[in-house]
């Protein structure tokens, strides 16, 4: 077996992992995958000086995550709408234009980072993990603190790996999660992934039919049917966005068009029910949903047409 061969057969199997610790850092699956490729080039050029005095995963992470706080210098953060201003109270005006200034969270598929695995518990924990409100709350946070909260609180690798990865002491990395902790506590929103449900559990699925029915049928009464009172409605690339039922069904209705205009195909996307989205055959961008047990908690719409795969 050559040294390719080895270095294949042992780092392959972190490539998912990898790419989802990049894009909870970086906000951007594109980013994401620029630096994973970064971080096995690395680690290739690497590799013979490898002296095993750390597991290749770890090894790997630390490669990783320095790539991501190099990439992060001097960086705005990614955000969604709700994150940069108060809700539009007004839905019969027209929605801001778009702000291409703004450096905007953008979706992961599902597809990207679900670990293949035959263990439920870890396919539940990696998606609550890359929840939409999760990822744009961590991105509030500074890079050396949102780095050492992924991997301590998300990936779950002791104080004394990470502090080896970041070149700090263990009571450093104890004192940065402390931080980190305390301010995500006051930005993240409490839809974090408290009684959101599986995409796969049967009434998010039926959920998300009906959302998709709402707009190729052209009903709003589907929509008024399936959002929460609370239910919060989101738009980019605007800032432009809706809090409360009453506001979102009437900017909805608005935009329904006619029977056939929408076409809507369902998939995941950062662990929650999500449609690929085409307008009069076109491609539009997708639609990413907050599920509870009783309804559309919060829909973020991307209206970004590269999203649309097929």
């Amino acid at each position: 077996m050559t040294d390719q061969d080895a270095f294949t057969r042992r780092t392959e199997p972190f490539r998912r992992e990898l790419l989802g610790h990049c894009y909870r850092m970086l906000g951007s699956p594109e980013e994401a995958e620029d630096l994973v490729q970064e971080t096995y080039l690395r680690a290739w050029r690497a590799y013979g000086g490898f002296e095993e005095r750390a597991s290749i995963r770890v090894w790997l992470f630390r490669i990783a995550t320095n790539a991501c706080l190099n990439a992060l210098e001097g960086r705005a953060r990614r955000p969604l709408p709700s994150g940069l201003g108060a809700p539009a109270d007004d839905p019969y005006a027209p929605p801001g234009d778009a702000d291409w200034e703004v450096p905007w969270l953008r979706p992961i598929s599902d597809a990207l980072v679900t670990p293949p695995s035959a263990d439920p518990a870890e396919v539940v924990a990696v998606r609550a993990s890359l929840r939409l409100a999760l990822v744009a709350g961590l991105q509030y946070l500074p890079p050396r603190q949102r780095a050492v909260l992924i991997l301590r609180q998300v990936l779950g690798f002791p104080a004394a790996e990470v502090a080896q990865m970041l070149g700090v002491t263990v009571p450093g990395v104890k004192s940065l999660l402390q931080r980190a902790r305390a301010r995500l506590d006051e930005v993240a929103p409490s839809e974090d992934g408290t009684g959101l449900a599986e995409p796969d559990d049967p009434a998010a699925r039926a959920l998300l039919e009906q959302y998709i029915a709402a707009f190729e049928r052209s009903d709003v009464a589907i929509l008024e049917r399936a959002l929460r009172t609370d239910a919060s409605l989101e738009l980019l690339p605007s800032r432009t966005w809706f809090a409360g039922k009453r506001t979102c069904i009437p900017y909805l209705a608005q935009v329904l068009g006619g029977p056939g205009d929408w076409h809507l195909a369902p998939t995941r996307m950062n662990g929650q029910p999500a449609a690929y989205v085409r307008y009069r055959g076109q491609p539009f961008g997708v639609a990413v949903l907050s599920i509870t047990a009783t309804g559309i908690r919060r829909i973020v719409a991307f209206g970004l047409p590269g999203l649309v795969s097929g």
